[in-house]
């Protein structure tokens, strides 16, 4: 188990930010066969072109190489600083890694998992091994996750904005209540079914939350310095997206108020804005809130302000017409 312990300023300074980099990377891990759980037969069938053609490249294999069943360097996807946080920040800072720190993440990777490939070790040993990976590691993105980014980004945005809100309310405790394998207790954050059993103390510096999609349905930590300690866990409504479909039949509630507000009417699970479902849904965003109003008036969603955004939610009647459907 980990446990990480935390004073009153980490709690200041803890914080969620998203990563899209960590995202790829456990992509690229579940299309190698290392994740607990492979992607859905639909996800890896429409990858497989791309996975193959990035894998002519010895600097891609070098990244595929760096990986084991329970272990993934954080060279590769260093933990996040915002929730701002795009693709060129997260390659920006892999490719300001310092050398010795690089070369202790790859040693330590290949000392749990040797590689006999000439064409890798060829790159890892290389002068240029950062940038080679960053350079892959990028081409990767644009291939395997460019065009679904916004509609992930959008799952956990919705995750840190249903956190954030019980943080408010209640408490770190609140917020975290739910994750899988990650409890509060005894002023620290526990973690279990990690490959790992410490305790450690974030000493004023804080943790860092990423809400994850492909890291589903476990949990993820990074420990390694300089950088700060993070958790990955899984953001909510992820399992919707990568379960394949259970046939559920939702024609009636389409034939009621049609197909795209049924749709939007059932993602409300969690409070979303326009925007983040837009993003979801590959919607314009003036469609969605077309939608939206119609929702609001037949009293099935309502409506709060939270900073720059109008943030909406089914109501005890939208609730019943989407489980009812759901059922």
């Amino acid at each position: 188990m980990l446990r990480v312990e935390l004073g009153t300023e980490d709690l200041l300074h803890s914080r969620f930010a998203l990563s899209p980099l960590f995202e790829l990377d456990s992509l690229i891990r579940s299309l190698s066969g290392f994740h607990k759980r492979p992607l859905p037969p639909s996800w890896r069938a429409r990858l497989a072109p791309a996975f193959r053609r990035l894998r002519q490249d010895p600097a891609f294999r070098a990244i595929q190489a760096l990986h084991s069943r329970h272990h993934g360097p954080s060279l590769l996807a260093p933990p996040p600083a915002t929730l701002a946080q795009t693709i060129e920040d997260d390659l920006a800072a892999v490719r300001a890694t310092p050398r010795d720190v690089a070369r202790k993440d790859i040693t330590a990777a290949l000392a749990r998992r040797p590689c006999s490939d000439p064409e890798v070790l060829a790159v890892l040993n290389s002068r240029a091994v950062v940038s080679r990976l960053a350079e892959a590691a990028e081409q990767a993105w644009h291939e395997l996750l460019a065009a679904d980014w916004l509609r992930l980004r959008a799952i956990c945005e919705r995750d840190v904005l249903y956190r954030s809100a019980e943080l408010g309310r209640a408490g770190w405790a609140a917020a975290i209540a739910g994750l899988p394998h990650v409890r509060w207790r005894n002023n620290g954050i526990e973690v279990t079914r990690l490959h790992v059993s410490k305790t450690i103390n974030a000493a004023g510096a804080g943790l860092v939350l990423v809400p994850s999609v492909f890291v589903w349905p476990g949990v993820a930590a990074m420990l390694d310095e300089p950088w700060p300690y993070s958790i990955v866990y899984p953001a909510r409504g992820v399992s919707a997206l990568l379960e394949e479909s259970n046939g559920t039949d939702d024609s009636a509630l389409s034939d009621l108020i049609g197909r795209t507000r049924a749709k939007l009417l059932r993602s409300l699970t969690d409070p979303a804005s326009t925007t983040q479902l837009a993003r979801a849904h590959g919607l314009a965003a003036g469609a969605v809130g077309d939608h939206l109003a119609v929702l609001l008036r037949a009293g099935l969603v309502d409506r709060s302000r939270s900073g720059r955004s109008v943030i909406y939610r089914r109501t005890p009647l939208g609730d019943a017409l989407a489980g009812g459907a759901d059922r």
